[in-house]
């Protein structure tokens, strides 16, 4: 790519896209973002050295470009799928950052500027943001600090007005000035056309931006007040201009921010013009017209249940809300924004902020539901605790995504949350193992007081047909088969795989016992009592880490009161699961039912 002249590269960049498009056609991924920044990828690429200068892209929707241009042309066909690349920047793969999670670019980039400082190395750091990640509060602590730097540091904010979901919040308000003031554009365009390296023509643009940020905004410049030097708004799709001004703010030391305007799913019709929130990662699609393949039927997800459940909640009572921190389409909570706006919130990526200001609500006396995926939970951690927990409120925390997720790989499984919520004081944890049990779980919450934390998985429920709810015992387990040589005790979903093993076993003359213990906390310490005077065997099943999960408590529990029984835990052991299928992955991770049916036969 280097070897082009710049007046090549727009066709380079057009080869790309084309690429990009035609692979995620039939290997899905995400593909609006990584449309929209390919003439970002390429600039980059062309202006900087590349790994000797450090490129760290938030989150890593938007990086497909980069992993191409940088060796893995090839290994893309195969990325998200078991034994290929991952799906999102990783360190294992070359990349100068791993990143699944958003709005950590700045601060990891501004790290990696100063050890440079430190190490006396001679290179380029430049983190590439969103605008939906600059919502993120990780993102201001970044800037706030590099800001009274002088770290050699350039943030390019990739802005396209989209998270997954149409971005919320001041910081959209406030990008959406910048961009739309026509007097401060003309002045700008001004700025870029004398933009060199010439010292009089760089104090004039110093100028320029000064007057630009105290008169023509009325207003402070949010980037310029935390000493970032700010330049743009320019068209992010414009690779000659975008390489002409990565080369001049090459030579400018100290912090810096970019401003660049593009469009998700730049190049491809339908992800340009259709629906933001399922072009960003629409499955498989015909590449001619854009007509998305049709998954398999089935059961409804669980997303679907837990929205149809909120907003018949909602409806019957006002006091009943929704959070969630800028996943409504994903978590189905669209449905309530849709029919009842008043009662919903979409706080933008500020996972902590949304657990707090949750519990703000039922300090208030309204009943939030406050809905996380599992893995985005674990940046809430203290909030949890300090906010909810330790306060005893009374918030309904919906962990979504909670186990396996599939090829998004090991920085979105939610594999932690059964271990780091069973310690703290006053929760209350549920896994439903079926919709309708989804749906009693939110009833029971609703209906309860305390904090309450119910997990469950992506994708297909079970195929229970949905009825009314109803309140669910708190902490007591459910006997699904009668048995006498083993006991199998299973946490949410796990109970299908169990099912089918304990069918199997029969088959081969052992008599299975299982028990949907419902509750990961509290414990059914009466069914464990029973557990342990009439089973020498037990087998756990959890979609969980073993460490400090359901089984451990269990067996903490059983050997804490004098039962000595065999108990073999299945789950995610020490280590971050890869990407493939959730089937590949549960196989991998032996609690598939294979895994428990070898269990339930070692005795």
């Amino acid at each position: 790519m280097k070897a082009l002249k710049v007046s090549e590269l727009a066709d380079y960049c057009a080869e790309l896209r084309d690429y990009i498009v035609r692979s995620c056609a039939d290997n899905p991924g995400h593909l609006s973002s990584s449309l929209g920044a390919v003439e970002l990828a390429v600039a980059i690429h062309y202006v900087f050295d590349f790994p000797t200068d450090k490129v760290v892209w938030d989150v890593g929707h938007q990086a497909y470009p980069h992993k191409i241009i940088t060796g893995r042309r090839e290994a893309f066909q195969n990325q998200r799928k078991m034994g290929g690349i991952a799906g999102f920047p990783s360190i294992a793969e070359g990349d100068s950052f791993g990143a699944g999670h958003s709005s950590v670019s700045i601060s990891a980039a501004y790290g990696m500027a100063e050890a440079a400082e430190l190490t006396g190395q001679e290179c380029n750091v430049v983190a590439v943001i969103g605008d939906g990640a600059m919502t993120g509060g990780l993102a201001f602590e970044g800037l706030n600090n590099a800001g009274a730097s002088k770290a050699n540091l350039l943030v390019i904010l990739n802005d396209n007005r989209q998270a997954i979901d149409t971005n919320v919040g001041a910081m959209r308000k406030h990008l959406l000035r910048i961009t739309s003031s026509r007097r401060y554009n003309r002045m700008k365009r001004k700025v870029w056309s004398g933009l060199n390296f010439i010292p009089r023509t760089r104090a004039l643009l110093q100028h320029l931006a000064h007057t630009i940020k105290r008169g023509l905004l009325r207003q402070s410049n949010l980037f310029e007040s935390m000493n970032f030097r700010y330049f743009g708004p320019t068209n992010g799709h414009d690779v000659a201009t975008l390489v002409r001004t990565l080369r001049s703010l090459k030579e400018i030391q100290g912090p810096k921010l970019l401003h660049t305007m593009t469009i998700k799913g730049k190049g491809y019709a339908p992800a340009e013009k259709g629906d933001p929130a399922v072009w960003h990662s629409p499955g498989k699609f015909d590449v001619a017209t854009g007509e998305r393949v049709a998954s398999e039927g089935g059961p409804a997800k669980y997303q679907y249940v837990f929205g149809r459940a909120l907003v018949e909640l909602a409806q019957a009572d006002k006091r009943v809300v929704g959070v969630t921190p800028a996943m409504a389409t994903g978590c189905s909570m669209n449905m309530l924004a849709s029919q009842l706006p008043r009662q919903f919130f979409d706080v933008g990526i500020a996972e902590g902020h949304a657990v707090t200001f949750s519990a703000g609500l039922a300090a208030g006396g309204a009943i939030p539901f406050c809905n996380i995926y599992s893995t985005f939970m674990q940046r809430a951690y203290d909030n949890v605790i300090h906010d909810v927990a330790l306060q005893n409120l009374h918030v309904v925390m919906c962990l979504d995504r909670a186990g396996l997720v599939g090829e998004d790989g090991a920085t979105h499984h939610g594999q932690f949350d059964i271990a780091y919520m069973r310690p703290i004081p006053n929760l209350q944890i549920i896994a439903p193992r079926n919709e309708q049990e989804l749906r009693n779980a939110m009833y029971t919450a609703y209906k309860g007081t305390g904090p309450f934390v119910i997990r469950y998985p992506r994708g297909r429920a079970a195929g229970v047909a949905e009825e009314p709810m109803e309140v669910l015992p708190i902490g007591k387990a459910e006997v699904l088969r009668s048995g006498k040589d083993v006991a199998l005790l299973t946490l949410g979903h796990t109970a299908l795989d169990g099912a089918a093993a304990a069918d199997r076993a029969a088959e081969q003359g052992v008599d299975v016992c299982h028990i949907d213990l419902r509750w990961a906390k509290p414990l059914d310490t009466e069914m464990l009592a029973w557990v342990g005077q009439n089973f020498k065997h037990v087998v756990t099943v959890e979609d969980g880490v073993i460490n400090g999960g359901v089984g451990s408590a269990v067996a903490d529990w059983l050997s804490d009161n004098g039962y000595a029984c065999h108990i073999t835990r299945l789950g995610i052991g020490d280590k971050f699961v890869t990407h493939g299928s959730i089937k590949e992955l549960k196989a991998l991770c032996g609690y598939d039912t294979e895994g428990i049916l070898r269990a339930l036969l070692e005795r």
